[in-house]
């Protein structure tokens, strides 16, 4: 079995990263891992062929996604697979689908000028945030008056909105490999090592149920959910298509498992 990883250098060569210790476990199994760079040189697009027997889109660049879609046009097999990873990292789409699987989110909107949402403030605070798939908490920003409002800018003629609600303690980072689920507490935004490992916890059976649905809404087996309980509620906040599972126990080996069965 070959499996070619889409990453970046700089991430692929690491250390401490759960990825590379599951790759380990993958290789010491006679698994041929190829380690894939699209940054690195000039991709000739008419020379993209399959062939891996499952592909592991593990970065999010512009790059990587694009080659993930040329492979995804060959007819390759790719985890998280190419349309659902766009859809997970587009915002605006994520949230519809998350809405028709019943998944508690906060209100969400959009508009292609700050002053158009101006009268959401009149029932509170609301965050705003890149609606395409940023990484620890870049560009959110919470706003509460109109001159905040004012000094927003958009991402490609967007602004993504959603109502603010005051989280009760620490963020909820749900990370799902197959039907287990695995809780850790953190603070946000993660700024040191111990901020991203957080506190292991069991998640409670409705937390469990909302990330399941998470993954139901867009057949993926693999990736998190950021969650916040605010007044005792649950929100979910964000999607993660191919996170890095820090925090989780056995993580290295329940990932090679997972890839290895999904080949």
């Amino acid at each position: 079995m070959k499996i070619g990883v889409i990453t970046k250098r700089e991430k692929a060569t690491k250390s401490g990263s759960v990825m590379q210790e599951a790759i380990g476990l993958l290789e010491s199994r006679g698994v041929t891992v190829e380690a894939i760079y699209p940054e690195d040189g000039c991709v000739d697009v008419a020379q993209v062929k399959v062939d891996c027997n499952l592909y592991l889109l593990k970065s999010g660049t512009e790059a990587a996604l694009s080659l993930a879609g040329v492979l995804d046009a060959a007819g390759a097999k790719i985890i998280n697979p190419y349309p659902t990873v766009v859809a997970m990292r587009d915002k605006i789409i994520s949230t519809k689908m998350l809405q028709a699987a019943g998944v508690p989110l906060p209100e969400t909107w959009f508009a292609s000028k700050p002053e158009r949402l101006a009268g959401l403030l009149k029932e509170g605070p609301i965050v705003v945030k890149p609606f395409w798939a940023a990484s620890q908490g870049r560009g959110v920003q919470i706003i509460k008056t109109e001159d905040e409002l004012a000094n927003v800018t958009g991402e490609d003629g967007v602004i993504f909105a959603q109502r603010y609600h005051k989280a009760d303690g620490r963020d909820h980072k749900l990370y799902v490999i197959g039907a287990k689920v695995f809780g850790v507490r953190r603070v946000w935004p993660p700024k040191t090592l111990e901020d991203k490992l957080g506190e292991p916890f069991d998640a409670p059976e409705e937390m469990r149920e909302i990330a399941l649905a998470c993954g139901r809404a867009f057949g993926v087996g693999l990736y998190g959910v950021d969650l916040i309980t605010s007044e005792g509620k649950p929100f979910v906040v964000d999607i993660n298509t191919f996170p890095g599972f820090k925090g989780v126990p056995n993580a290295a080996e329940l990932l090679a498992e997972y890839i290895l069965t999904s080949g």
